[in-house]
């Protein structure tokens, strides 16, 4: 059961197609900056327009805490997630060092910290005060993960009203690579073993007991695969949910939305499945090294741009995108063959 109830218009065919036309008037090779041509013309077919603007850019990191932590499944304590929301609305952490050479707003969310930021940049948007802890039961109740959604997809609508054109995902919530592989198996039907990276850099005994905390979360919660809501609410966080509503937001309001790591990859895999057509919104960023990235970028049919082995978080893959979409984008914007003086390529079947 959905209770979303969401209308996502199609994409505009029209404008892709006069976004590639474009392309191919610009005086170089058809198709020869591949998988780049590809991300213009897909934001030009969401926003409806061959006039690509993504001047105004952000990372939103969303901030949540997770009670699985209890397990001994990470290294730092759920204080640390306060403490880089903090950084983050100071503009002082790794993902706004790395953004700043792109001039991209950098903007911190608080969707369920245990221990509030007296940070005042920090947005709140609190469901409670961090989830339950997973091993034992719900990670929230179905309402919980439903208000996480619609605070994402209200997320984007706010950033849209501030004049953003293009959002990149972040996040922030020690655990989170423990509740994003529950998710990740449930809906590959994967094993625990075969999906559970290191996370921020496990010990092997700590591997191990993050294993053992998924696999018994996956055993007392018995999530439904078929019902996303069900997997978010029963082994998901609220940072994940509200990343989902993003995803969704992003189609809903015409606002390309950039899928950043593991997290953020199992977050659009969810909002896929509970709404296909809001790939529309979606650019891949990166291959984060965790081992259910991969697998679910290719069920979706996103093709990232980087391959870097990164594992940061908070939106620092996903940061990366925006200038080498800005050099696409200053091509797409520069000489034509009638420039040069000379004839088109002819468009070949790429």
């Amino acid at each position: 059961m959905n209770e979303l109830d969401l209308r996502i218009e199609p994409a505009d065919s029209s404008a892709a197609q006069r976004a590639k036309d474009k392309w191919n008037d610009v005086a170089k090779p058809i198709g020869s900056l591949g998988l780049l041509e590809d991300a213009v013309v897909k934001i030009a077919a969401l926003v409806g327009s061959e006039n690509v603007d993504i001047s105004k850019r952000c990372v939103a990191v969303l901030c949540a805490d997770n009670g699985v932590v209890a397990q001994g499944v990470t290294q730092s304590d759920p204080e640390i997630t306060t403490v880089v929301a903090s950084c983050v609305a100071q503009g002082i952490s790794s993902v706004c060092r790395m953004s700043a050479p792109a001039h991209m707003d950098c903007i911190a969310y608080d969707l369920g910290m245990l221990t509030p930021s007296n940070e005042p940049n920090v947005r709140t948007r609190r469901i409670s005060a961090s989830t339950s802890d997973i091993t034992q039961g719900p990670a929230m109740t179905r309402e919980q993960a439903l208000q996480a959604v619609r605070t994402g997809i209200d997320i984007v609508a706010d950033l849209k009203e501030e004049g953003y054109r293009v959002i990149a995902t972040g996040e922030m919530g020690i655990g989170n690579t423990t509740t994003s592989t529950a998710m990740a198996c449930v809906f590959t039907g994967m094993t625990p073993e075969q999906l559970t990276g290191r996370g921020a850099g496990l010990s092997d005994a700590g591997l191990e007991r993050k294993i053992w905390a998924v696999k018994k979360a996956l055993t007392v919660n018995a999530p439904d695969a078929n019902d996303p809501l069900d997997v978010l609410s029963k082994v998901g966080g609220y940072d994940i949910a509200g990343l989902c509503g993003m995803f969704l937001g992003g189609a809903l309001h015409r606002v390309p939305i950039v899928v950043d790591g593991v997290i953020s990859t199992i977050a659009a895999y969810c909002a896929t499945q509970l709404y296909p057509e809001c790939s529309i919104a979606l650019l891949a960023s990166h291959v984060s090294s965790e081992p259910a990235a991969p697998i679910l970028l290719e069920r979706m049919g996103l093709s990232p741009v980087i391959h870097a082995e990164m594992r940061l978080g908070e939106g620092t893959g996903a940061a990366c995108l925006i200038p080498i979409l800005d050099m696409a984008l200053s091509l797409y914007n520069g000489s034509t063959f009638d420039d040069y003086g000379m004839d088109a390529y002819e468009v070949n079947l790429r």
